[in-house]
């Protein structure tokens, strides 16, 4: 009987899994920001005629099977799919050893030649042998030279591949066309913004980060970016994501991506092919840099961080800015130069899916010198179901410049401001806010009285 080294397993499996001609034509991959992806190719093939088992290699090892859908281009009618397979057990020195477990094998060692016998044990760092006369070998693994396998187990592939039993009464030359979504593939935003020396202004560019974990690679694929929120009705299992590292990134060039508006979501389309190795964290800029008139916003919410004061930057996502596009969900980091002109990180923050001219507020930090102070001054129950509180809010300000602070208060079921010593600047069902100026090196109050019913 002819025996297999693993040294010649690539040649075997040729053989085994049977020859097909596969000329891929065109490929597309279009990347949800779920860990989902949706893969489009075309392949022509070379399917025998009557009854036969056609691969279709090289697919996602992450495949979901359920979602195949296979379009016959030419002469659709004569080619019937009885049945689909997708293989995923791939080829491997562990691999082998675990499909023979109980059979026999031969194993090249530096110290004792070649053994024979029946294969007990593979796990761990040892190889377990039973010789014909009972007698038990333990191999180390770092004695092994090669193994030799009587024949390639039924069930093993080189690469993830989907297997059709199909019956072709026409043509041998087909012209094929499958889909089918995979988990493995995600995307995210990545924005950088520099501030201006007086902070009223922002360098704003944007880039794209998709990772590939599926299991294999796209090869010069045109690739398809989606943002919004699809609604899926179980996740998939995901494999564990690797850490994303911080990176400054360099400044975006022209824009590659064309977007427009694709259902109720945003289409981004690269104007080029490329490829998307296998694990690999693959980054392309996604608009040119943008001057963007920004404000520097000091916010003081008592209710939730009793003394600290957040300081943010706010700008509007339009055309005057520069922008003036719907910007994906993503992380935005800010910096800020130094008078040696080295740049120096400032804070990040993630920003929500945003359509045009709609405002994006960045909470960047807490402030140093900027101090606030929040008691309740008064309590009255008005009835079962209705009260009455009073509080008294005091901002510090140690800075040698006068600063304005947002003051936000939040509140639950009916309510109204009976008294205050400002005018709130904006309310609406949950929250109202005062604009309240702080001297330089000074001290500013606020108080209010609320009614609350439920």
């Amino acid at each position: 009987m002819k025996k297999l080294t693993l040294s010649i397993l690539a040649m075997a499996l040729f053989l085994a899994q049977g020859a097909y001609v596969s000329a891929q034509q065109t490929l597309s991959v279009t990347v949800y920001n779920q860990d989902l992806a949706l893969v489009h190719e075309a392949r022509e093939l070379e399917i025998a005629g009557g009854r036969s088992m056609v691969a279709f290699p090289d697919v996602s090892a992450r495949l979901i099977p359920t979602s195949v859908q296979i379009r016959v281009v030419n002469a659709p009618q004569s080619l019937q799919i009885l049945e689909q397979n997708f293989e995923y057990d791939l080829v491997s020195g562990q691999a082998l050893y675990n499909k023979f477990l109980e059979k026999n094998i031969e194993i090249s060692t530096k110290n004792k030649g070649v053994l024979k016998g029946q294969l007990l044990s593979s796990g761990g760092s040892d190889i377990v042998l039973q010789k014909e006369d009972g007698s038990i070998d333990v191999i180390s693994r770092e004695q092994i030279v090669s193994a030799e396998f009587p024949k390639l187990p039924e069930g093993l592939r080189s690469r993830p591949t989907l297997v059709w039993d199909v019956n072709n009464t026409g043509a041998t030359k087909r012209k094929m066309e499958v889909s089918y979504l995979t988990n493995g593939l995600d995307w995210h935003a990545e924005y950088v913004g520099v501030l201006a020396p007086d902070e009223k202004s922002m360098e704003f560019n944007g880039w794209v980060a998709i990772e590939n974990n599926s299991g294999i690679t796209y090869k010069n694929a045109k690739l398809n970016l989606v943002a919004g929120d699809i609604n899926l009705v179980a996740r998939y299992p995901v494999l564990q994501k690797q850490g994303r590292g911080q990176v400054m990134m360099a400044e975006a060039g022209p824009p590659q991506f064309e977007e427009k508006a694709f259902f109720e979501y945003h289409l981004y389309t690269l104007q080029r092919p490329t490829t998307l190795k296998n694990n690999q964290k693959k980054q392309v800029s996604f608009f040119p840099k943008a001057d963007v008139g920004v404000q520097k916003i000091y916010k003081y919410e008592g209710q939730v961080e009793p003394r600290q004061v957040s300081v943010l930057v706010e700008f509007k996502n339009d055309k005057a800015a520069g922008l003036g596009q719907a910007l994906p969900a993503g992380k935005v980091r800010i910096y800020k130069a130094d008078t040696d002109k080295a740049l120096l990180f400032l804070g990040e923050d993630a920003i929500k899916h945003t359509p045009k001219n709609e405002m994006v507020r960045l909470a960047i930090g807490k402030a140093f010198d900027v101090i606030g102070e929040r008691k309740k001054t008064e309590e009255k129950a008005l009835g079962k179901r209705s009260r009455e509180q009073s509080f008294a809010i005091e901002l510090r300000n140690h800075k040698d410049q006068d600063v304005q602070v947002v003051v936000v208060e939040r509140f639950r079921g009916d309510w109204e401001i009976r008294r205050s010593t400002l005018e709130p600047a904006k309310k609406d069902a949950e929250r109202a806010e005062w604009n309240v100026d702080v001297p330089a090196n000074g001290t500013a109050k606020l108080e209010f009285t609320v009614l609350m019913r439920w």
